[in-house]
């Protein structure tokens, strides 16, 4: 008899319950949801709420909300989503230093208790944080992986659809680089049913909706005061998925990289074969003289990050 797949959540907030909702809603696997012990009867509340959605949805899985790490072990796969979220005025690497503290604990507790996991760090400023899972954890690098591109690209192909009228299913794209500002849009890799992008919208208008993409997150966080967790909770459990039923699938995600684009000893968003047994693989890609530039700029700005992290942490370096 097959065995369920285990998910743990780190951090029970918008972003992780939104983790949970989406992972029990497709059966993904049992799902464990984790938060310090100030926030037990928030987390142990939501879950159980989430539980008695079950007979309604008719999903089956075993839903726990705890704040013993000792829960998370025997997990396939472990997101990290735990850390401040920003506020209105506040940059990703705002909350560099804070945020640090918080990943590297909870990377100590995914060492002890879930040595074996798959770990997707959602934590802002992902690809700093990424990094900090990777080097406390001392985990080979197919076992840590960033969400971000997914997210990214998800806003992207949504203005896309809104600009074109064309269903959202039919559009494919590619964003690569870091999260943010720093994203590196891929427009001729950009189609809608296999047709260039090109024969539907200008390259001027093209460019402001990769520009709309790039501060999504900011646009929200404007609109309701705090970081968005629907979508980016959509783009983990894409991810998950993708592991937990090892389907091989190309998903852009923080993947470290040896080599591929000219990168090397940064995690940085690259097009990856994301199966069982994790990263698989980084596509690398021969990119035209404009892309390079980008991504270049992109993976130097991942490197400030990550210096920024080494000169607080000299234990990370």
């Amino acid at each position: 008899m097959a065995k369920r797949s285990k998910i743990s959540v780190i951090g029970g907030g918008n972003v992780g319950a939104s983790c949970a909702l989406w992972t029990a809603s497709k059966e993904l696997g049992d799902v464990v949801v984790l938060d310090i012990p100030q926030a037990e009867g928030m987390v142990k509340g939501k879950m159980l709420d989430l539980a008695q959605c079950s007979p309604i949805e008719l999903f089956d899985c075993n839903i726990t909300g705890t704040t013993d790490y000792k829960d998370i072990a025997g997990s396939e796969v472990v997101v990290v989503t735990a850390g401040l979220p920003r506020k209105p005025g506040m940059s990703r690497d705002d909350l560099i230093e804070t945020n640090v503290k918080i990943v590297k604990s909870v990377s100590e507790n995914i060492k002890q208790h879930a040595p074996e996991a798959i770990v997707i760090v959602v934590s802002n400023p992902l690809d700093a944080m990424v990094y900090t899972a990777w080097k406390t954890t001392g985990f080979p690098t197919n076992q840590i992986v960033g969400q971000a591109g997914c997210l990214d690209v998800a806003r992207f192909k949504t203005f896309i659809a809104m600009e074109t009228g064309f269903s959202v299913e039919d559009i494919n794209a590619l964003l690569l680089g870091g999260h943010g500002d720093d994203m590196v849009p891929l427009p001729r890799f950009t189609n809608i049913a296999g047709i260039p992008i090109t024969q539907f919208i200008t390259e001027a208008r093209l460019q402001e909706l990769v520009d709309r993409a790039k501060v999504g997150g900011g646009e929200i966080v404007k609109l309701m005061g705090t970081s968005a967790y629907y979508a980016p909770a959509s783009g983990v459990v894409q991810m998950v998925e993708a592991i937990v039923k090892d389907k091989k699938r190309i998903l852009p995600c923080a993947s470290y990289c040896s080599g591929e684009f000219g990168i090397d000893g940064l995690f940085v968003g690259v097009p990856t074969l994301l199966g069982a047994n994790g990263v698989e693989k980084v596509i690398d890609l021969d990119l035209n003289a404009d892309e390079k530039a980008l991504m270049d700029e992109s993976a130097s700005h991942v490197k400030d990050l990550v210096g920024i992290v080494q000169k607080m942490f000299p234990e990370l370096a």
